[in-house]
């Protein structure tokens, strides 16, 4: 059985929609269906009626109100419940998706899909030490802080604020119900409630994605995204809940 993918749908400008639909022939040969959600005033949109139309997606319809771990969850929820139980899941996000798609990556991403065995799920695709090094240096500090803090607690250096990861549809739909969070910190309790036997790889196609998206020059942007106090907030926005989610976890709270 091929993979799934299961992914949040964005896209204000068009961008991503094109490189996916661009890419899906080559795609369609190494993933069995794309569980889709769309926020409910985006339904009506001609991309999105045409994704409805081929039967390898299925949509999911979301209220835009929803605090985004709110719309995660109803999409991974969703997913599970109308996947087989032992389909593998990728969950993952559709900037990174089309930048590995669009890129000279494409072919070691895919690769990537063809050989994880079922038995080596759950997992955690961590960015290598080349995918970090294009990131701007705040993005790694601060989401390091929450890999050290769980180091600390578990024994363990994960990447609680993954941008891929991948489950079977069974356990996903069975840890659902226990996520407490309503933000974008739930995908470090998807973590923790699936940690003690989770594993790793190291993957170059998780490198920042946005200077392609944007068309911008990766290393000017990235000194402009260092330089932004705003991108600091945004980003312990996630990481100080995330914090707390690892030490309600150790205290026996959740799980």
């Amino acid at each position: 059985m091929r993979p799934a993918l299961v992914v949040p749908f964005h896209d204000p400008t068009g961008v991503m929609f094109r490189i996916l639909t661009a890419k899906l022939p080559r795609l369609k040969q190494h993933v069995q269906h794309i569980y889709l959600s769309v926020q409910s005033d985006e339904w009506d949109k001609d991309h999105i009626r045409l994704l409805q139309a081929d039967d390898f997606f299925t949509l999911i319809q979301v209220e835009r109100s929803l605090p985004l771990g709110d719309h995660f969850k109803a999409l991974y929820t969703q997913a599970a419940a109308q996947a087989d139980p032992q389909q593998v899941l990728h969950l993952c996000f559709l900037d990174r998706l089309t930048f590995a798609l669009g890129t000279d990556y494409c072919d070691s991403f895919l690769a990537d899909l063809d050989s994880l065995p079922p038995e080596d799920t759950p997992l955690i695709y961590h960015r290598s030490p080349k995918a970090w090094a294009s990131h701007p240096d705040n993005y790694l500090a601060l989401e390091s802080f929450v890999t050290r803090i769980g180091e600390t607690l578990f024994g363990k250096s994960l990447d609680y604020a993954w941008c891929h990861f991948v489950i079977r549809a069974g356990l996903l739909a069975e840890i659902m119900p226990k996520i407490q969070n309503h933000d974008l910190s739930m995908v470090a309790e998807i973590v923790l409630l699936t940690q003690d036997h989770i594993h790793t790889r190291e993957v170059d196609w998780l490198a920042w994605e946005d200077p392609f998206l944007f068309s911008r020059d990766p290393v000017e942007f990235k000194r402009e995204r260092e330089a932004n106090p705003q991108e600091v907030q945004k980003r312990l926005s996630y990481v100080l809940p995330m914090v707390e989610a690892l030490a309600r976890f150790a205290r026996g709270e959740m799980g």
